[in-house]
């Protein structure tokens, strides 16, 4: 045990060994994290959303993780480079070069993709950086994406997002548990003069992702093994199909307005409750912070966040998106550097600087940042995420569920026959690969 005068000079210590802003500045450039001489290099591509980031606060917040980072590994410099904003298109830029020899040692990789990059096998193995605990602590969905069949780390999968159902408890005291109780209770705000529910409809990946955790929670699978279709058979055409009906019966029966088939932006709905307009939508965990700060603070308080419904009240499912870190080169050193980046920088201190949801059930009480209430019932509805499949055809499946969906709920087709129309292009498409 240290004596206070110990302690003090230990504190001090740790204090001048960190980097000072103007040292964490020279640390950092356009596109280089480290001393411009250091002997090592490591190229990671990554993001726009944290250390190159337009919001100075997260800006400056990744700066002194990343200087903390590097000043701790003089030997070595980071290489970063910029992915655009359109997701698809980098990330099979990415794959292509890794395949060709020519990617960089370490990626940001969107969690949509990671199953696609884990069967071409680019992935290289993190084992020396996260052990079993590790592992342990992650939530079910995270830990099969990131591990391979023989328990090697492939990934870290260091933030994720979620759907929830937000509801305005002055007209809608309890969590409605299946989706037969929100038509009732978006019935009865309608009837009360309010739009009951709000959900994607419009064409937008949105919708297709939204409206997915009604199939998953029937246990519903978009794609086999092997990557091809197979929602439009079988168990899965049925679930598809009920999945289908219950958004299609919430129009016909006004328990959600009809221009819902327009709505291809989460900022309606938060609009729609700061004008009194909505009793319930589904959205994204994010919009719960934003509530907070645009209603004033007693409207605020009437609303409250719940796990997605199901068909029954032990169906459950909700989408999950957010990022993952891989390690890209042979080389087990910089294999090495690339895990300890996506643990010393992104998962812990990189979600709580940006609030951003943890994979990991620990970070939620490590960090004062998840205090609220609410990130209690996030942590318990992400026991129930689903990742989308990162099939090849998953592109052209979303596709087709945005124009089904804005068929069926505009009346202009029926859903068997929208889901025949979608199952055939589909098929089509994967055929082509």
């Amino acid at each position: 045990m240290k004596t206070p005068i110990l302690a003090a000079l230990s504190a001090l210590a740790t204090i001048a060994a960190l980097p000072s802003p103007s040292h964490a500045q020279d640390l950092i450039g356009r596109n280089r994290v480290g001393l411009p001489d250091a002997p090592k290099t490591l190229t990671f591509r990554l993001t726009s959303y944290d250390l190159y980031s337009s919001d100075p606060a997260t800006k400056e917040a990744f700066e002194r993780l990343f200087s903390e980072f590097i000043s701790e590994r003089p030997d070595w410099k980071i290489e970063t480079q910029l992915q655009t904003g359109n997701i698809g298109q980098e990330q099979a830029r990415l794959l292509q070069q890794t395949q060709g020899g020519r990617g960089p040692d370490c990626a940001m990789i969107d969690s949509s993709q990671l199953a696609l990059f884990k069967e071409t096998g680019v992935l290289r193995p993190m084992n020396a950086v996260f052990s079993d605990e590790d592992v342990a602590d992650l939530f079910p969905f995270v830990r099969d994406a990131v591990t391979n069949e023989d328990g090697d780390v492939l990934a870290w999968w260091w933030f994720t997002d979620l759907r929830v159902l937000y509801r305005d408890t002055s007209l809608i005291p309890d969590a409605p548990q299946t989706w037969a109780e929100v038509e009732a209770a978006a019935l009865a705000a309608a009837e009360a003069g309010r739009e009951g529910i709000l959900i994607n409809g419009g064409r937008w990946e949105g919708t297709a992702f939204d409206w997915l955790a009604n199939f998953w929670a029937q246990g519903g699978r978009l794609v086999d093994e092997s990557g091809a279709p197979i929602f439009a058979e079988g168990e899965n055409r049925e679930k598809f199909l009920a999945a289908i009906r219950y958004y299609d019966g919430l129009v016909d029966s006004g328990a959600a307005p009809a221009r819902i088939t327009s709505i291809t932006d989460y900022d309606a709905f938060t609009a729609a409750a700061a004008a009194s307009s909505a009793a319930m939508f589904v959205g994204g965990n994010w919009q719960y912070g934003q509530l907070r700060t645009t209603l004033p603070t007693d409207r605020f308080a009437n609303w409250e966040v719940s796990e997605l419904p199901g068909p029954t009240a032990d169906q459950r499912a909700t989408g999950t998106g957010g990022w993952s870190i891989a390690a890209l080169s042979d080389d087990p050193e910089k294999a090495a550097l690339c895990g300890e980046i996506a643990k010393e920088i992104y998962a812990g201190p990189g979600n709580a600087a940006q609030g951003l949801l943890p994979t990991s059930a620990s970070i939620y009480t490590e960090y004062d940042a998840y205090d609220g209430p609410e990130f209690e019932l996030f942590a318990e509805a992400l026991e129930n995420g689903v990742a989308r499949p990162g099939a090849a055809v998953y592109p052209e499946i979303s596709n087709q569920i945005q124009i089904l969906l804005g068929n069926v709920l505009s009346g202009t087709q029926e859903p068997e026959e929208a889901l025949d129309a979608a199952a055939t292009a589909v098929e089509a498409a994967y055929a082509r690969q």
